[in-house]
């Protein structure tokens, strides 16, 4: 007997916090591929962006956490261009990100940062970081 994923209702208060977060319903993803594909950074990935919602639809989200794919994930949403559902990895990634730091984990403070790093890196890459880093 098959059971599709949308039948199965994963009882994970942490998974209903993160589709809430994100407005991302995690049982649509259907494992194409597309948005592995299309990532410009999937291959420095521990966890390529398919393999992200997957995991989340089991339930797994200390394997999602543990990985460097919240981190690595520059948000450009090819993901969410490319999937035939609709669904933005990104999103879940950055949803995930912001859990984190509303937790005290992972966060940095501008006085923290190199001061020669600040005047030599370009302005984009340094607000588009503190996205990252910042609640």
């Amino acid at each position: 007997m098959k059971i599709k994923l949308s039948q199965v209702e994963i009882d994970s208060p942490l998974i209903r916090q993160i589709e809430r977060m994100t407005g991302e319903d995690l049982k649509q993803c259907y494992q194409c591929g597309k948005c592995s594909a299309g990532c410009p950074v999937s291959y420095a990935m521990d966890v390529p962006p398919h393999q992200v919602m997957r995991l989340l639809q089991l339930g797994r989200v200390e394997d999602v956490d543990g990985a460097n794919s919240m981190r690595v994930c520059v948000g450009c949403l090819q993901c969410y261009s490319r999937c035939p559902k609709g669904c933005s990895v990104a999103a879940v990634l950055e949803g995930m990100r912001q859990m984190r730091l509303r937790k005290g984990e992972d966060a940095v403070r501008v006085k923290d940062i190199p001061l020669p790093l600040m005047q030599s890196a370009p302005q984009q890459a340094i607000v588009c970081g503190f996205r990252k880093l910042v609640s």
